[in-house]
This record gives C-alpha cells, sequence and structure tokens, in this order.
C-alpha cells in the first residue's frame, strides 16, 4: 500500500452513522477490511451489534415523520447535491472501491458515473410523485388517489457495487419520503460510510440516512425485520439469503424488494455480427470481473459460428491484463476472497472432466491475493455444474446450438431470471426473443444493460421489485384512496 492510500484510509469514517452522529459500537467491537489484492488489514471499523442495529432503527423512526412532511422540492435538492458531492470526490471514490473491492480504477470510475445517476434521477422523481382525482362512476363521490411514503425501510447491500447498490436503495427511499438503515456488506462497508458522510454534507436530516456495518448479519438483520415499525426491506444478494428474508419478512408483511441471483445466457445466433458479439461478450462477462449479477454466465453459440467466436473471445482473453486494481492497464483484478477462488476452480475443473476445454486461462495465480485467471471454456455439456451455478467470476463457458428453439429451451432452463443477451441482425427475431427469453431484462445486440432510468430487476427465482426508472420510486410509496361524497 502506498503512503497516499494509508493516508486517505486513514480519512474515512470508522464508525456507525446513527442519527446523523458517528458512534462507536456497543462494547467497543471493531471488525477489520481487507484489499483482496494483497490480503492486508486496510481498515478497522466498528462492528454492529444487534443492539446498534435497534438504535440505527429508533433513529429512522424519529425521523420518519419529518422527513415525510418535507417537501419533494427539498428532497430533491439534497439528493441534487448529493450527486454533485460524489461528482467532486468521484476519484476518492473510485479509489476506495478498488482498495476494498479490488475492481480496476477504470471500472471503479463507472460505477461512480453509474451510482451517481441515481442520485440525479431520483431528484428529479422526487417532484413527481402525483395521484388522481375524479368522479366515481356512480356520482356519489368524488375519489382521491394520492401516495404516501411507506415508512422506515432497511436495506442490505452487497460488497461487489459497493456504491451504486447503496445509491439504488437510498436514492428512491429519500426521494419518496422515507427515513432508511442500511447495512453494507462486511467486505466492502468503506465506501457506503464514506458515502453517508456526502449525504450528510449535503444535507440529509440526522436520522434519515444510518448506515451500520457488522459481522454478524444475520444476528444484526433479525432484530431490525421482526421489528413492527420497520416497513420495508431491499436486499441484494443471493437467492438463498433472499429466500430466508422474505420469510422472515412476511411475519410483518414488509414491503419487499429483492434483486437476486443470475444464470444470464448470452445467446449468438447464426446471422449475428461477431465483432458487436465478442465485444458484447467481454464487457458481459469480464466487467467487475465477473462478479455481478448481470454477468453472462452461460454462452449459448450457434454451431455453425461457435469455433470462430470462441477463438476469437480467446484471442482477447490472453491479452488482458491481471493484477491489482489501482496499477495502469489492468483489466482484471483479484476476486473477492479464497472462496470465490476455489469456486471458479471447482466449476471449470467440473466442465473439464465432462469433456470441456480450456482455451484461456483456467487457473488460480501464486502469490499474494486472491487471483483467478480469465478463462474461456469451450464444448461444455450439459449437466455441467457450470450451467447451473452463477459463476461470478471471469470465466466464459461456452456451448453450442443448431435450432431457434433449443436456444431458447436452453437459455430458459433454469430456475434465475435476471437477464439474458442476444446477438442477432434478424429484427423479427430479435422481437421473439424478447417475448420468448424468461428474463427481466434483455439486452439485444449490446452486453450491459443497466441505467438509472430503466427498471432493474427479475422474475423466477432472481427476485422482485424493481430498481431504476419510473418503477423504481413506486417501490417506496403505499397507494391511499379517499372517498368524498358528492
Amino acid at each position: 500500500m502506498t503512503s497516499r492510500e494509508s493516508d486517505f484510509l486513514a480519512q474515512i469514517p470508522n464508525q456507525l452513522f446513527i442519527g446523523g452522529r458517528w458512534v462507536d459500537a456497543e462494547g467497543g467491537k471493531t471488525l477489520d477490511v481487507f484489499d483482496p489484492s494483497t490480503g492486508d488489514v486496510i481498515r478497522r471499523i466498528a462492528d454492529a451489534s444487534p443492539g446498534d442495529g435497534i438504535r440505527a432503527l429508533d433513529a429512522a423512526v424519529a425521523a420518519q415523520e419529518a422527513w415525510a412532511a418535507t417537501a419533494p422540492r427539498e428532497r430533491s435538492d439534497i439528493l441534487r447535491r448529493a450527486f454533485d458531492l460524489v461528482q467532486a470526490r468521484k476519484e476518492d471514490l473510485a479509489l476506495l472501491m478498488t482498495l476494498e473491492m479490488g475492481k480496476p480504477l477504470a471500472e471503479s470510475r463507472g460505477e461512480v458515473a453509474y451510482g451517481g445517476e441515481f442520485l440525479r434521477w431520483f431528484s428529479e422523481e422526487a417532484v413527481r410523485i402525483s395521484g388522481r382525482y375524479g368522479m366515481n362512476p356512480e356520482g356519489t363521490g368524488r375519489m382521491v388517489v394520492s401516495q404516501r411514503p411507506v415508512g422506515p425501510s432497511f436495506f442490505i447491500t452487497p460488497w461487489n457495487f459497493p456504491l451504486a447498490m447503496a445509491t439504488r436503495k437510498i436514492a428512491p427511499a429519500l426521494a419518496a419520503g422515507c427515513t432508511v438503515v442500511v447495512k453494507p456488506a462486511e467486505l466492502t462497508p468503506l465506501t457506503t460510510l464514506f458515502f453517508a458522510q456526502l449525504l450528510a454534507e449535503a444535507g440529509v436530516p440526522e436520522g434519515v440516512v444510518n448506515v451500520i456495518t457488522t459481522s454478524s448479519s444475520s444476528a444484526v438483520s433479525g432484530p431490525i425485520i421482526s421489528d413492527p415499525r420497520l416497513r420495508k426491506l431491499s436486499f441484494t444478494g443471493s437467492t438463498p439469503v433472499g429466500q430466508k428474508l422474505i420469510a422472515q419478512a412476511a411475519e410483518g408483511v414488509l414491503r419487499v424488494s429483492m434483486e437476486l441471483g443470475g444464470n444470464a445466457p448470452f445467446v449468438v445466433f447464426e446471422d449475428a455480427d461477431l465483432d458487436k458479439a465478442v465485444d458484447g461478450a467481454m464487457l458481459a462477462k469480464f466487467r467487475n470481473i465477473g462478479q455481478a449479477c448481470t454477468a453472462a454466465n452461460r454462452f449459448i453459440v450457434h454451431e455453425s459460428v461457435a469455433a470462430e467466436f470462441s477463438q476469437r473471445v480467446a484471442d482477447r482473453v490472453r491479452a488482458m491484463n491481471v493484477g491489482r486494481g489501482t496499477e495502469d492497464g489492468v483489466q482484471i483484478g483479484p476476486l473477492i476472497d479464497d472462496r470465490a477462488v476455489a469456486k471458479a476452480q471447482e466449476l471449470v475443473g467440473d466442465a473439464v472432466e465432462r469433456g470441456a476445454r480450456i482455451l484461456a486461462g483456467g487457473n488460480a495465480l501464486e502469490g499474494p491475493g486472491t487471483f483467478y485467471e480469465p478463462t474461456v471454456v469451450e464444448g461444455v455439456v450439459p449437466g455441467s455444474a457450470i450451467l447451473r451455478e452463477e459463476i461470478f467470476g471471469p470465466v466464459l463457458a461456452i456451448s453450442t446450438f443448431s435450432e431457434e428453439d433449443e436456444a431458447v429451451r436452453l437459455a430458459n432452463d433454469t430456475e434465475y431470471g435476471l437477464v439474458s443477451y442476444v446477438f442477432t441482425q434478424d429484427l423479427a427475431r430479435g422481437h421473439r426473443m424478447i417475448d420468448r427469453l424468461e428474463t427481466g431484462m434483455m439486452g439485444l445486440n449490446v452486453g450491459v444493460v443497466s441505467n438509472a432510468a430503466a427498471p432493474f430487476g427479475g422474475v423466477k427465482q432472481s427476485g422482485m421489485g424493481r430498481e431504476g426508472g419510473l418503477e423504481g420510486i413506486h417501490e417506496y410509496l403505499n397507494v391511499k384512496y379517499t372517498l368524498i361524497p358528492a
């Protein structure tokens, strides 16, 4: 670690943010945050207890009425100031994400741009919350339909996009008039703590946003979720954890938003523009080191173009630079921890044992840090674990098909349904894929679909609810109907 990095990290808050104040965890407990590229501890921060979690909820509840009554324009202005502060500190935010998560600086800068857009988008949506008014059909009264904030909300965010996952939840909640408690992932909590500091600078009132960091996620989250004062739960993470949280939320009949696992198909038809398909594959697979729920997991390529496609992506992959994300020219940083490396090795090994061939990579790298080579595997056969499980690493697995119906069957052969990618120059076929592929999102001849102005979310076991777009703010609003006699 350089002296500049050490000096910068020393400025990042290391306490809990509750009720507008930075406070130590109960009993002074702490946890360590690591740099995955070296394995070194980069910051020691507060480790919240269940009691700390309830204190954070207390603060959110206390602030709820006043924040809901705050003028929409004022909420809008605060979010816009937060956007401006994120842009002003973009280099600091990018460096912080690279240090705690490992992604290359260029990608961290991209996340700052993407994550910041949720602040700008929902600052504009805050003043557009509307309802309707009109006579009922019988003529006996006038109907007023209005929207009110859901109330105190609890967010559990993942480690892979530390800023964007926070802004994607916090911005619509604040725009709608809800207060929040945020529990960032234990592996990458520093970005959220820094962002909380920026929100305070932007003028977010005390108690409206509270951040608790902890190594005991279920122990701290459980009492918050079971508290009858909580009205909303939003989680981004694995499907098994999401299923447990949904069950917990059911007791309080909480509004829930779940962005869960993915197993995205990347379908390349025989008429595809291979230049675009290869470019799209590199983005869809290797963005964020493959550690994204939207990452292409299963490359389903028409048999007539599979050999050329496989060779071209393998050539691109062999040329990728692997290293610490702060180094110039690095395209692939470390995986988040040893378990991620072991999973990549296991999935590739299983595919090879079943007859697949490695065209590039295929090995963990020796030395410090948790690095795995960017990898291309072709000839993956049905039944391989790599086709069923979310890889969450830089491994591109290719199988083939011969007919359109077969491609659709293979693409839909999963319990997940977050996103799909399709490459074809046949417009009619593209429209058929929109209708036939069972996913909440689709990229047609593009490898990245995420945008703050678009609804993000999946179907089947990839979750429920939408984040972003016109739809995003409605996750934090209840509809209220009032009848006024004529």
